[in-house]
């Protein structure tokens, strides 16, 4: 499945299984774009990001660390 920014919940997955230590809230949004367009099913414009799209996959990537975590 190819993936694009508006797939939110999918991209927070794959964030944490790449990085599952990391926790989501201390990674800066300019790493966390190179992060998702470096993943490999990752098919979107890389310059169709924005603050919105970047600050809603954080927290949807929060929620499944904190998942993961219990």
């Amino acid at each position: 499945m190819d993936l694009k920014w508006q797939d939110t919940e999918d991209i927070a997955i794959r964030l944490v299984e790449e990085h599952p230590e990391t926790d989501p809230l201390t990674v800066r949004f300019t790493d966390m774009h190179t992060w998702i367009t470096a993943l490999p099913d990752f098919k979107d414009d890389p310059k169709k990001s924005n603050e919105k799209i970047l600050e809603a996959i954080q927290m949807a990537w929060h929620e499944e660390y904190q998942d993961s975590k219990s």
